[in-house]
């Protein structure tokens, strides 16, 4: 049987990679709405509920005003916007954070994608606290570098027209959208200080948490990630050595995959958790397609 697909917002940027992952598989018809009807608010109710599936590559605000539409059609939703990533009544769409969440995933109706920076972050942060390393009431500190990419239309065009500064850090107040989901998707009581950055390359991220603890930390806490993401498909522990003296952030782009690691002084006493993955990828259109899979009740690797 072919599942009907329809990503409403095809030609943004998330909405481009998760067509260019479905084309060509004959077990999903991609539905797709001519360019003058794309913004037309009918057409596209009436291509989501003739879709088993509808992706919503929106803005925030698109997305919660057309969301109570499609729900009296009962079509089943993956949302990629970071509009319902806190909501209790959707499925959190990180399907290797536990068993429970990947079958709520298979049978929900609406499941939304994680953030690109906290799928690092709580991929390092909520093993370690199942495992009892950290705890839920830790100050924490999150320090993410990620491709341009990450800012949507505006923020690629200022950096290839060539009008960007460079580098930059951002967020600093503390007031950034993806905090919300990362503390209470992590298992967090207390938010964790987040600062972002953008590169001056277009995909690619890193996350970094640092932290002071005893010695053997590091060790255990490597032992834990790698037990938790054991026979994962694409969230692996690696070795700290592994990602090279100078790690990469683009290392996994255009793929699904994502790598965790530890590493520490000598001692032990002082420890950074490390994740690396495709902003793109993993934090965005791979993730994106998994849940589909998952969903459709397919194998999670399908064009991925």
């Amino acid at each position: 049987m072919t599942a009907q697909i329809f990503i409403d917002g095809e030609v943004g940027t998330t909405g481009l990679q998760i067509r260019a992952r479905l084309q060509g598989r004959d077990d999903l018809r991609l539905i797709s709405l001519p360019e003058d009807r794309r913004k037309n608010l009918d057409a596209r109710l009436e291509a989501a509920e003739a879709a088993d599936v509808a992706i919503l590559c929106l803005p925030d605000d698109s997305v919660r005003e057309i969301t109570p539409e499609l729900a009296k059609l009962g079509t089943r939703v993956i949302d990629p916007s970071s509009a319902h990533r806190v909501a209790p009544d959707w499925s959190y769409g990180f399907p290797e954070i536990s068993a429970q969440l990947r079958a709520d995933i298979a049978e929900a109706q609406f499941v939304s994608n994680p953030g690109c920076y906290p799928t690092g972050a709580i991929a390092l942060i909520k093993p370690l606290i199942d495992a009892g390393l950290i705890a839920a009431d830790d100050a924490l500190c999150v320090n993410a570098v990620s491709g341009y990419t990450g800012g949507g239309k505006a923020l690629i065009a200022e950096f290839e027209n060539g009008d960007a500064s460079g580098v930059f850090v951002y967020g600093t107040g503390q007031n950034h959208k993806h905090l919300p989901e990362l503390k209470l998707r992590s298992g967090l009581s207390k938010a964790p200080i987040f600062v972002p950055s953008v590169g001056q390359y277009a995909q690619g991220m890193i996350v970094q948490i640092p932290l002071h603890r005893e010695a053997g930390f590091a060790q255990a806490a490597f032992k834990a990630l790698e037990a938790h993401y054991n026979g994962s498909n694409f969230v692996k522990a690696v070795p700290r050595e592994s990602m090279g003296a100078r790690i990469d952030p683009r290392r996994l782009n255009d793929t699904n995959r994502l790598e965790v690691t530890v590493d520490s002084n000598a001692d032990g006493s002082a420890t950074v958790l490390i994740a690396v993955l495709d902003n793109l990828g993993k934090g965005a259109s791979g993730a994106a397609v998994q849940n589909l899979n998952i969903m459709l009740g397919l194998d999670e690797t399908l064009s991925l």
